[in-house]
């Protein structure tokens, strides 16, 4: 199979036609995103097959990569390292948005004794960039980095609210990359009274949209010119917990939460000389004091 002469757009990564696109940087990113939860190992010809290179730029590429520690090799090919987690936390660092918002959702966890996480948009999809979570088993696994669709999660309508019509129309042409199919499938005008309602509550509910069991509010965290950043939520398992209750008790004390990062995040916007500690632990964290009551 022949190495593709550029990328462009549908890639999803940019048109890479400049004459300053480097083409090596961009293939071993390709190949990085080759694995995911369904292919967590694969054979030199399946990530040729995934990436559309050719076996030995693929080859020189995995090499590369085994060098730096970014993948290892196992029984039946390659896998990713831990390594690679540097690669997005070095995002989560360089916005220092988890230092701010961290403190906040750990007490919100306690006052719910539910799990909360806070993502952004990439295209038509969220990823999640901060978490404190409970342990609880749910229909799908979250961690830093983990994608879903937009649309069907309470993070990704606070999201997608903001956005004027032309920007939501090409975020949403965007194909999703997170491998869900998600349950709830609206027409357009579905989707846009949804938003419009999100747009006027300032905040948002799922119930079950993205795969059953699954239950969740949202609120927006602004920057210090009300510009919407991120989003914050609580999540709940649907056979647990009524949507009357995650409503009543848990959205004020989200809305609380969400306000107060907003608040500290505007004030360290406005003081940039300010040393805060870089978020170099794991960032997903266990909160042992929470109990459930019987």
């Amino acid at each position: 199979m022949p190495d593709r002469p550029r990328r462009t757009p549908a890639d999803g990564g940019g048109p890479g036609t400049g004459p300053d696109f480097i083409e090596a940087l961009a293939r071993g990113l390709d190949v990085i995103k080759a694995f995911g939860p369904a292919r967590p190992v694969l054979a030199l010809s399946e990530v040729a097959a995934a990436t559309g290179l050719a076996r030995p730029t693929a080859r020189r590429i995995l090499l590369t990569l085994e060098e730096l520690g970014y993948v290892r090799t196992v029984s039946g090919g390659v896998s990713l390292t831990p390594r690679v987690l540097e690669l997005g936390m070095a995002y989560v660092r360089s916005m220092s948005l988890w230092d701010v918002a961290r403190p906040h959702m750990e007490q919100l966890v306690e006052q719910t004794h539910e799990s909360s996480s806070m993502a952004q948009l990439d295209g038509s999809d969220i990823v999640y960039v901060a978490r404190v979570a409970v342990p609880k088993i749910i229909a799908l696994s979250v961690n830093i980095g983990t994608r879903f669709p937009a649309l069907q999660t309470s993070l990704g309508k606070v999201l997608l609210a903001e956005l004027g019509r032309d920007a939501l129309a090409g975020v949403l042409a965007e194909p999703s990359r997170s491998g869900i199919a998600p349950r709830w499938r609206p027409t357009r005008a579905e989707r846009d009274a949804a938003l419009r309602e999100v747009r006027v509550q300032g905040w948002a509910l799922t119930d079950e949209q993205l795969a059953a069991g699954i239950r969740s509010i949202a609120a927006p965290v602004r920057d210090g010119d009300g510009e919407v950043v991120a989003a914050l939520n609580v999540t709940v398992h649907a056979a647990e917990t009524p949507v009357a209750v995650l409503v009543q008790q848990h959205l004020p004390r989200l809305l609380a939460a969400a306000g107060q990062i907003s608040a500290d995040w505007a004030v360290h916007q406005s003081a940039p000389h300010t040393v805060v500690r870089a978020a170099t632990a794991e960032p997903v964290s266990r909160v042992p004091r929470v109990r459930r009551a019987p």
